[in-house]
This record gives C-alpha cells, sequence and structure tokens, in this order.
C-alpha cells in the first residue's frame, strides 16, 4: 500500500497526469483537487456520466480520486506553498457581506488557474487563505522551483508588478522538506492532504510575508540568487529559519 503511494506520488502515472491536463483545460469550477475533474458547468455534467462526480466523503474529491485511492499515503518530499488575503476582516467590515464574498471567489478563481497552471494540488480555499502542494509525480521534478515560480505568478494575477496595481493585497510562503502525503481521515470522511513539520512552517512563513512579498525557505530560491535574504524567528521553531524574499514586480 506504501509502495503503491510512494509511486504515484514520486513517479506519477501517465494516465492520470494526461487527464489532469485534459481537465484543467476545461473551465468548469469547482474542481477536484487532485485531478482537477470540473464539477461545475457542462464539463462537469459530461465527466459525471464517467465517474468523476463530487464524492460523498469528501466533495473536494471526486468518487475516483477519494474512492478509488487506496487508504494511506507516504512520506515524500513535496514543497507547500500558502497563500492569504491582507487585512480581510477591515475588508470584510467596509464592505458588504455579498461584495466580500465575490471579492473572495475572485481570488479563489485566479488562485486556482495560477496553481493548477503550475501543476500543483490545491488543497484547500479556506476563508482568505489558500493551500497547495507540489509533489514530483504529478508537478514533475522541477516542483520545488514550480512552487516558488507559481507564488509569484499568484501575486501577479492579483495586479502586483502590473501598472494598475494590486486589487487586493495578499502575501505567500513557500517550504519544502518530506511530509505525509495522501489520504487522511476515517472511512466515512477522508482528504487528500499533507502533514508535518514543512507544512507547518510554510503556513508559518506566509504569516512573515507582507503584502505583495513571497517569504521563501532559502534551499528554494537557488533561482532568485539576488533576492533580499531575512532571517525567520517562527513560532514553533526552536532554531532560526534562513529565507528569501520574493516580490513580482
Amino acid at each position: 500500500m506504501g509502495a503503491d503511494w510512494d509511486k504515484l506520488l514520486n513517479e506519477g502515472h501517465r494516465p492520470f497526469v494526461l487527464g489532469r491536463h485534459l481537465f484543467r483545460a476545461v473551465p468548469s469550477s469547482p474542481r477536484c483537487k487532485v485531478c482537477a475533474n470540473p464539477f461545475g458547468g457542462i464539463g462537469g455534467r459530461l465527466f459525471a456520466v464517467a465517474g468523476f462526480r463530487p464524492s460523498p466523503k469528501n466533495p473536494n474529491l471526486c468518487t475516483r480520486c477519494c474512492d478509488g485511492m487506496l487508504p494511506g499515503g507516504a512520506e515524500v518530499d513535496v514543497a507547500v506553498l500558502f497563500a492569504d488575503v491582507r487585512g480581510s476582516t477591515s475588508l470584510g467590515e467596509g464592505m458588504g457581506a455579498s461584495a466580500f464574498a465575490e471579492l473572495l471567489n475572485r481570488f479563489y478563481a485566479v488562485a486556482t488557474d495560477v496553481l493548477l497552471h503550475h501543476d500543483a494540488v490545491v488543497d484547500k480555499l479556506i476563508g482568505d487563505e489558500v493551500m497547495a502542494l507540489f509533489v514530483r509525480g504529478i508537478a514533475g521534478p522541477d516542483y520545488r522551483r514550480r512552487a516558488v515560480e507559481a507564488a509569484v505568478a499568484l501575486l501577479r494575477g492579483v495586479g502586483y508588478g502590473t501598472p494598475e496595481g494590486p486589487w487586493l493585497e495578499v502575501g505567500v510562503g513557500v517550504n519544502a522538506g518530506v511530509a505525509f502525503v495522501g489520504n487522511v481521515g476515517s472511512e466515512g470522511m477522508t482528504d487528500f492532504t499533507a502533514l508535518g513539520d514543512p507544512v507547518n512552517l510554510a503556513a508559518r512563513l506566509q504569516g512573515e510575508a507582507a503584502a505583495g512579498q513571497v517569504v521563501v525557505a532559502a534551499d528554494l530560491a537557488s533561482e532568485f540568487p539576488d533576492a533580499p535574504a531575512r532571517v525567520c524567528t517562527v513560532r514553533g521553531h526552536a532554531a532560526p529559519v534562513d529565507c528569501r524574499v520574493l516580490d513580482a514586480a
């Protein structure tokens, strides 16, 4: 069982990867967060006939990915991205609930599009935050670099580095390391996610990012040798963390 998960996460399966590329080209969100199969619109109705429906165990996954994947998972190297809207409480207080929901939905749509383009698994869309995973078997051998590129592209997607400027203030954190990746939960409700210190640290680094910044663990920033260095002291880590700070300019 663990060997099967290890193969899927590190090597991938060609039909799965090809199917994911097909699904992401169909503009019908929401989607299965693993295979990107569309649930909405004409695309969702079409693929539902082939059995790609939201799973009753987890509506964020299709029946094939949730019910068809073995329980458990494997410890593999994974890159993790967290993106968070800055000042969302003030935003929510300053506009009506419907307008705020519309703004967040716009953010979710942009983030999902960018992340799928970089072959991420969109793990969670919660409140004002997005979490994504980059594993070798899905994003390819450059999964760590693609996580950093996706972070910068996400900031550009909300307007940083453009003449118009950002329409939403967002900060991003990226980290990588060995984590448990797979189906987590009880038999009646499972979720495909990653657990472990690399995930927690990615969330902490996101908290260190100002609006318009990506704070990246230093060992992921080899493509950006001129990025400013920062030493972050984060909760839960005894030792300071060497980071690099990127922006979308």
